[in-house]
C-alpha cells in the first residue's frame, strides 16, 4: 500500500508537469487530469475521486474567489485612476529608483504581518506594474523583492495561521518566535529578495500589463489620500487580529462583534472598494460607466486565477486524502533524523505534496512534538525549531499551491517562468531561513 501511495504521487506529478511544461496543456485540465491520476493509482473509487474534486475546489474556492474578486476591482480603480502611479513615484521620491526594491521588501515585510499574502499581493501588484512602467526595468526586480517580503512575515511572524499554530503544538512562546522570526527574516529577505530579485530580473525581462486609456490622467490622486484607501483595509484587519488575539484586553461582545464583521477580509476589501469608486472614480470625474467596466474587465483575468486556484486545491485535496505526506514525513522520524533537521524536512515533504504552507507547518509541528517530549528545550531554542518548520513548509512552491498561480497570473509570466522566478525563491527563502536558524542555534 505505501509503495502504491508513493508511486502515485510520482506519477500524478510528473503526469502534471509533462502536460504543462511539455505539452502546453491548459493547467486547469492539467491539474484535474493529473488529480484524478493520482486518485486512481492511489486506489480511490469513481465517487471518492469525485467528492475529492468538489471539495478540493470548493474549500479552496471559499477564501480565495472572493478575496481575488474583490482584490481585481480594487486593484483596477486604482491603476485607472493613476493611484498606483501616484505611489510609485512617492516611493521613488522617497526610496530613489536605486532602493526601489528595497522598498517593496520593506513594504511587504510591514504589510503581510496583518494581512493575508494573497490579499497584501492583490492590494500592491498596481504599485510594481507602475514601477515597472516607470523604470521600463524588469518587472520581476520589484516583485520578487515584494513577495520575498510577504512570504517571509507570512510564515515566520505571528500572528499569521502557520506560525502561531506551530507555537501552540510544540509549546514555544511567541515572543520568542516573533524576536527569531524578524532576525532570520532580514537575511532571507536580502538573499531570496534582493540578491535573487537582482540576477533573476537580468535574466527574465516582463513587463507590467499595458495600462487603459483612462489612467492617462494629467493630474494624479494625492498620495495621502491612496496610502489612506489603501491602508484602510490593512487597518481593520490588523484591528480585528488585536482585538479578537487578546492584545488590547477584554473587549464589549458587541463591539468585538462588530470588529470581527468590518475586519474580515472580505469585509475590509468591500469598504476599500466602495471607498476607491467614490474618491478615484466619483470625486475625479469618472461616470458610473466607465467606472463599471473598468471593474467588470478586471474580474476577467480574475476569473482564470480563480479556476486555475481550484483546480490547485483539487490537486493538493487529493494528495492530502491519501496520507501520502504524512506517510513519507513518518518514515524520516523513523530514521532518527536530528530534530531541527527533522522539523525542516518533514514540512518540506509535505509542503512540496500537498501546496499548502500553514497545512505543512501544522503537520509537521504534529509530527516533531512528540519527539519533544523527553527533551529539554529552551524557549529560543523552541522559536528556533518553529523558523525550521515555517522555512521547509515555505519551500519550492509549484503547481499544486494557489500562490504558484496567483503570482504567475498577475505577473503575466508562463508556468516555466514562474518556476524559474517564484519556486526558485521559494527554495531559497527556505534554505536561507533554515541555514540562518541552524547558525544561530549554535550559539544557544
Amino acid at each position: 500500500m505505501e509503495t502504491q501511495l508513493i508511486l502515485a504521487v510520482i506519477l500524478g506529478i510528473a503526469i502534471l508537469l509533462f502536460l504543462i511544461l511539455k505539452l502546453k496543456i491548459n493547467a486547469f485540465i492539467a491539474l484535474l487530469i493529473g488529480s484524478i491520476t493520482v486518485g486512481l493509482v492511489a486506489g480511490l473509487n469513481a465517487k471518492e475521486i469525485i467528492d475529492t474534486v468538489k471539495n478540493g475546489m470548493g474549500g479552496t474556492l471559499g477564501f480565495v474567489a472572493t478575496v481575488v474578486g474583490l482584490g481585481a476591482m480594487f486593484g483596477a480603480i486604482l491603476e485607472s485612476s493613476g493611484g498606483a502611479k501616484t505611489i510609485a513615484n512617492f516611493m521613488v521620491s522617497k526610496f530613489g529608483l536605486k532602493n526601489a526594491p528595497s522598498a517593496m521588501v520593506i513594504s511587504g515585510f510591514l504589510i503581510a504581518i496583518p494581512v493575508f499574502f494573497d490579499v497584501a499581493f492583490i492590494i500592491l501588484v498596481p504599485m510594481i506594474y507602475a514601477l515597472q512602467r516607470k523604470t521600463k526595468k524588469s518587472l520581476l526586480l520589484y516583485a520578487i523583492p515584494l513577495l520575498a517580503g510577504l512570504a517571509i512575515t507570512h510564515a515566520f511572524i505571528p500572528p499569521t495561521p502557520g506560525p502561531i499554530a506551530v507555537a501552540e503544538i510544540i509549546g514555544a512562546e511567541l515572543g520568542w518566535v516573533i524576536l527569531m522570526g524578524f532576525i532570520v527574516g532580514i537575511p532571507t529577505a536580502l538573499t531570496s529578495g534582493l540578491l535573487f530579485g537582482k540576477y533573476i530580473a537580468q535574466k527574465i525581462h516582463i513587463e507590467a500589463p499595458k495600462e487603459t486609456e483612462s489612467t492617462l490622467h494629467d493630474s494624479l490622486p494625492e498620495v495621502g489620500l491612496t496610502l489612506g484607501i489603501i491602508g484602510i483595509p490593512i487597518l481593520l484587519i490588523l484591528l480585528n487580529t488585536c482585538i479578537t488575539s487578546g492584545v488590547l484586553g477584554p473587549i464589549n461582545p458587541q463591539v468585538l462583534n462588530i470588529v470581527e464583521l468590518v475586519g474580515h477580509p472580505f469585509t475590509a476589501l468591500i469598504i476599500a472598494n466602495l471607498l476607491a469608486w467614490y474618491f478615484f472614480g466619483i470625486k475625479r470625474g469618472m461616470t458610473k460607466n466607465e467606472l463599471f467596466k473598468i471593474t467588470s474587465k478586471s474580474l476577467e483575468p480574475a476569473g482564470t486565477i480563480i479556476l486555475l486556484t481550484g483546480a490547485g486545491g483539487v490537486f493538493k485535496q487529493v494528495l492530502t486524502n491519501t496520507g501520502a505526506g504524512e506517510l513519507l514525513a513518518t518514515s524520516l522520524s523513523d530514521v532518527g533524523f536530528p530534530v531541527l533537521a527533522f522539523a525542516f524536512t518533514s514540512a518540506a515533504i509535505v509542503r512540496i505534496i500537498q501546496g499548502s504552507s500553514t497545512v505543512a507547518m501544522i503537520t509537521s509541528a504534529g509530527l516533531v512534538a512528540p519527539l519533544l517530549v523527553d527533551a529539554s528545550l529552551s524557549n529560543p531554542e523552541l522559536a528556533c525549531l518553529v523558523i525550521a518548520i515555517a522555512s521547509g513548509a515555505s519551500i519550492f512552491s509549484h503547481v499544486n499551491d494557489s500562490g504558484f498561480w496567483l503570482v504567475g497570473q498577475y505577473l503575466r509570466i508562463s508556468e516555466k517562468e514562474t518556476f524559474k522566478s517564484w519556486t526558485m525563491m521559494t527554495t531559497i527563502l527556505a534554505l536561507t531561513g533554515f541555514i540562518s536558524v541552524c547558525i544561530i542555534s549554535l550559539f544557544l
